[in-house]
C-alpha cells in the first residue's frame, strides 16, 4: 500500500524522510533559519513557564511523583509548537546528523546550521523569560519561589550528571521527533510529541533549551524571594549547566537517535517515496 494512505510512515520510510528533508539547510538563508530559531525559542519558553506555574504547589496536593507528571505533561506543549507550527529547535536538528551520513548535506553545514539555531533559541528563550518577568505575574503565589527552586537545582549539578542527564533527554526528544514524522495527521503528531516529552521532564532529565527559559527565569525573580542560593549565578547557568547539558543533548541525539537509524537502514534500498 502506498505510504500517503496510511497512518504512519514505518521506521525505514521515517529515517529516509527525516535525511531527506534536511537537505533544506542548503537552500534555507540564515535569516529564515534565525527567526525559524527564535519562534522555537519562545515555544520551548512556552511551555516551560506554564509547568512551572501550574507546579507551583501541585505536590502538597497530588504528591511529587503526580506533580512532576503533570509538569511533563504541561511543557509537552512546547514541541507540539515546534513541530506542528514549524520551527528549528536546537535539540531537535540533532537529527540532521542523519542527513549528513546519508550524504544529504555536508558536516560543515550542519555546523553552521547547529550555531545558528543553538544562538536563537538562546535569545529567544531568554527574551521571554524577560517578558513574563516584567508581566509581574511570578509575584503572585509561590511562582517565582517554583522559579527559583528548580533554577537553582539545575546550577548545582555536577558536569558529568548533568551531561548524562543531557543525553538521556535528548535521546527521547528525538525520539519525539521521530515519532512525530512518522504521523500522518495533526492528533498523532500531538501525541507522539506528548509522551517522549512528558517522561523525559517527569523523569528530571536536562533540555539545553528549556534551561535557557529555566534558569534565566530563576535569576530574574530571585530577588522576590526571601533566599537566593549563591549557587544561582550566570556563571554557573552558562558553565555548570548549559555547556554540559548541550554536549550530552548532541550526543544523546546524534549517537542513540541518528546515528543508530542510520545504522539500521542507511545501506538498505531507499525505501518508496512518503
Amino acid at each position: 500500500m502506498n505510504s500517503t494512505h496510511k497512518q504512519f510512515l514505518t521506521p525505514h520510510e521515517t529515517a529516509y524522510t527525516i535525511a531527506r528533508n534536511g537537505r533544506r539547510v542548503l537552500h534555507q538563508g540564515v535569516g529564515r533559519t534565525f527567526v525559524l530559531s527564535l519562534l522555537a525559542g519562545f515555544y520551548i519558553a512556552f511551555g516551560a513557564q506554564l509547568s512551572t506555574v501550574v507546579t507551583q504547589d501541585a505536590a502538597q496536593f497530588l504528591g511529587t511523583g503526580m506533580a512532576r507528571f503533570v509538569g511533563g505533561s504541561l511543557f509537552s506543549i512546547g514541541l507540539m509548537l515546534v513541530v506542528v507550527c514549524g520551527a528549528e529547535l536546537f535539540t531537535g536538528n540533532s537529527l540532521l546528523a542523519g542527513a549528513v551520513l546519508h550524504g544529504e548535506i555536508s558536516w560543515a553545514k550542519l555546523a553552521e546550521n547547529w550555531i545558528i539555531v543553538l544562538a536563537g533559541n538562546f535569545i529567544g528563550a531568554l527574551f521571554l523569560a524577560w517578558l513574563l518577568y516584567e508581566t509581574r505575574l511570578w509575584e503572585q503565589g509561590k511562582v517565582a519561589e517554583n522559579a527559583v527552586r528548580i533554577a537553582t537545582a539545575k546550577c548545582q549539578l555536577s558536569f558529568w550528571v548533568a551531561f548524562v542527564r543531557g543525553v538521556l533527554c535528548n535521546w527521547l526528544v528525538c525520539l519525539a521527533v521521530f515519532m512525530a514524522t512518522a504521523a500522518r495527521d495533526i492528533p498523532g503528531k500531538l501525541l507522539a510529541c506528548y509522551v517522549p516529552i512528558m517522561t523525559f521532564v517527569a523523569s528530571g532529565f536536562e533540555h539545553s533549551v528549556a534551561n535557557m527559559y529555566y534558569i534565566p527565569a530563576g535569576l530574574f525573580v530571585s530577588s522576590q524571594v526571601s533566599y537566593a542560593d549563591p549557587a544561582l549565578n550566570w556563571h554557573n547557568f552558562i558553565v555548570t549547566n548549559l555547556v554540559p547539558v548541550t554536549l550530552g543533548n548532541v550526543v544523546g541525539g546524534v549517537i542513540f537517535v541518528a546515528v543508530a537509524y542510520w545504522y539500521a537502514y542507511g545501506t538498505f534500498d531507499t525505501p518508496s517515496k512518503p
